[in-house]
């Protein structure tokens, strides 16, 4: 099996399973996360989790607040990856980003595309009476999750199920997917799908208001 050099960007819990997974069998050149966050009582800036388990594994770790600039840009172009590995990042990849890798740039989201594009798959699956869900490897384009879908895989939502129950098992089968993806990359851009933008929804992020608990 090929071994490749992989940027990983990531940023919440979810993503850590798929770092962790594609560690195991390929070099993780860089890791790029969100900056730190303030949290607590003294709102106090935080690592985010990727953030965190990239430095207890002495991974090479970047945290720009954007990768805009010139100088971000030459930064990564530098690590000279075969892949960028994309999980809840949270910022926005330029078209030149995009480009930069020698393979391309594989995303990793938690629905079955083009069902619930955007920020908060998992809570919209949930809260749509969706009976099934399920993890996509995409190939990015400049567009919001609009991109090549390389490989589905499904995950059943239980009755009871919450937002956190489906957030772990979605993670799990996110790092799976993934590795699978990039393993045989050149069978997985060979037979990938374009999405049908006629079946699209979109996943807003969830706001204060909806996470309000109505007594009544």
């Amino acid at each position: 099996m090929p071994r490749y050099r992989i940027v990983f960007m990531g940023s919440p819990d979810f993503a850590i399973p798929a770092l962790q997974k594609l560690a195991q069998t390929h070099d993780i050149c860089a890791v790029y996360t969100q900056p730190a966050k303030p949290a607590g009582r003294g709102m106090t800036p935080t690592p985010v989790p990727v953030a965190t388990y990239a430095a207890d594994k002495s991974l090479a770790l970047f945290s720009p607040a954007s990768l805009k600039t010139v100088d971000a840009q030459r930064q990564l172009a530098a690590h000279d990856a075969d892949l960028f590995v994309v999980v809840a990042y949270g910022l926005l990849l330029p078209k030149i980003v995009l480009n930069m890798p020698k393979i391309g740039c594989i995303n990793g989201h938690a629905s079955l595309l083009p069902r619930w594009r955007g920020a908060a798959p998992i809570q919209r699956a949930i809260a749509a009476g969706d009976a099934v869900t399920g993890i996509s490897a995409m190939l990015m384009d400049e567009g919001l999750d609009t991109g090549k879908v390389l490989m589905r895989r499904s995950c059943k939502i239980e009755p009871d199920e919450t937002a956190g129950s489906l957030h772990d098992k979605l993670a799990t089968l996110n790092a799976k997917t993934l590795d699978e993806v990039v393993s045989d990359i050149t069978t997985s851009l060979t037979t990938g799908e374009p999405q049908d933008d006629s079946q699209a929804l979109y996943a807003a992020k969830i706001i204060p208001q909806e996470a309000e608990i109505h007594w009544g």
